[in-house]
């Protein structure tokens, strides 16, 4: 099976990926893992890679399929793959069109997470971390005993710049803005299935389980 996982942040994109990768025995292939074994590897599209990340440039297009490629024809990929962070945008989309045509194979499911705003902002914005021993907690889904204090070892809690409501609500907006075209285009080419991220994590699962039972293990 050849999916492609999508999902704003918070929407629990990482949990249900551990969990289709462990039952269906299909590799998780994220953007910044290519990328970081292109790299370690030292393939020449992983120094080209590496050339433009050093100058804190975009890595084109070319290169990062090319990558693409390369990670797809590995013997871990031949029953399938789920791609997570890939495509970002309507042009990549295409661009993998193109070299799963090559590959005679194409995409089974993009598979998109949903979940409200406003739940994602009680997601993500909940999060606390204790200064003197690093424990984290979460405000709705793991408070501490007593407000701000460590329950490991009394420790003073706070909450990290990139986890307040500003940030956060920034970082959500760019998300939708960016992935929208490229729901629009999936949903066009008949792959995209939205699923409902705001039940319990395991009926996230079952919802997965079901759309990809018909799909050879």
């Amino acid at each position: 099976m050849n999916l492609v996982l999508m999902g704003l942040p918070g929407a629990g994109k990482g949990t249900q990926a551990e969990r289709i990768v462990e039952e269906y025995h299909i590799p998780h292939i994220s953007t910044g893992d290519m990328f970081r074994a292109a790299m370690k590897d030292e393939t020449p599209l992983g120094l080209e890679a590496k050339s433009y990340m050093d100058k804190g440039e975009l890595v084109p297009d070319e290169v990062t399929i090319g990558i693409v490629r390369d990670r797809l024809a590995k013997d871990d990929c031949q029953k399938g793959f789920l791609l997570d962070g890939f495509p970002r945008t309507v042009a990549q989309a295409e661009a993998l069109e193109a070299l799963l045509a090559e590959m005679d194979r194409q995409l089974d499911y993009v598979i998109n997470i949903e979940v409200d705003k406003s739940i994602l902002m009680e997601r993500l914005t909940g999060r606390r971390i204790c200064k003197a021993c690093g424990a984290t907690y979460h405000l709705v889904f793991n408070p501490p005993a007593n407000e701000g204090v460590c329950d490991r070892c009394g420790g003073e809690l706070y909450q990290r710049a990139d986890d307040n409501e500003a940030t956060v609500q920034t970082r959500l907006d760019v998300n939708i803005q960016q992935s929208q075209p490229l729901i629009t285009f999936y949903e066009g080419k008949g792959y995209l299935r939205n699923l409902d991220g705001q039940q319990p994590i395991d009926k996230v699962f079952a919802d997965i389980e079901e759309l990809l039972g018909s799909l050879s293990r």
